[in-house]
Order: C-alpha cells, then sequence, then structure tokens
C-alpha cells in the first residue's frame, strides 16, 4: 500500500461536506493543513472585499466563523486521531503560547503508520503490481 496525499480540492471538499461534523476516524497532514489554509483564505478574502465597513465585515467574518466551526473542530480532532492522541488534546490551546507550540508540534506530526483505535491510516490506497 502507498499513502496519497490529498489535493487542496479535496480535503476542502472532504472537510465541508463528507466529515463537516465527524469527530471519529483520521485526518492526514494533508486534509488538515490545506484545510487550514482555505480557512484562512477565506478570512483574508472578507478581510479585504468588507473593509470598507466594520459592521458588514463582524457579520459576514461572524457568519463564516459558525459555518467553520464544526469542520475545523473535526478536521482538528481527527488530526490528533491520526498522531494516537485523544481528540481531548484540543484543549491544550487553552494555555496561553505554550499551548499552541505543543498543538502545533503534534499537527505536524507523521500519520501513524499502524491502525490505531481511530481507524486505519488516511489515504492509503492498495496497488497491485
Amino acid at each position: 500500500m502507498i499513502q496519497r496525499q490529498l489535493t487542496f480540492g479535496e480535503a476542502v471538499q472532504r472537510a465541508l461536506t463528507v466529515n463537516y461534523c465527524n469527530f471519529s476516524g483520521r485526518s492526514s497532514r494533508s486534509e488538515y493543513w490545506w484545510f487550514s489554509l482555505f480557512s484562512f483564505i477565506v478570512s483574508f478574502v472578507i478581510m479585504i472585499l468588507f473593509c470598507w465597513s466594520d459592521t458588514l465585515e463582524y457579520i459576514v467574518s461572524g457568519l463564516c466563523s459558525l459555518y467553520f466551526l464544526l469542520p475545523t473542530l473535526g478536521v482538528s480532532v481527527r488530526r490528533l486521531h491520526d498522531t494516537g492522541r485523544s481528540g481531548w488534546w484540543i484543549f491544550i490551546n487553552i494555555i496561553p503560547f505554550f499551548g499552541q507550540l505543543i498543538y502545533l508540534y503534534f499537527t505536524i506530526q507523521p500519520s501513524q503508520t499502524v491502525v490505531n483505535k481511530w481507524g486505519p491510516e488516511p489515504n492509503m490506497m492498495e496497488t497491485w503490481n
């Protein structure tokens, strides 16, 4: 079996449709980081488009934040599962600075290459010779 990385579009589509409110299973690094980049781009575009109106910017960014809340939490919890950690580790972000550094360390680690209690390694494809 070989590992296949998700493309930008596949990762965003998976996070916003199939796994919109899914907190079980595993997410690969590519799925997590592509979705994080997409969320950042959307936030940046909203900021640029509505910078002339603070009120409108707050309303639109607030609605987008609500829409992205569950998929962001879901992909984050699944990413922690992929590294062999419980999803409860997401709360380490509450600790200022050091919590975010530890969480960043967790999210950049490679996937566990074995089946763990949250399922098989994501993005694995069987190949036939």
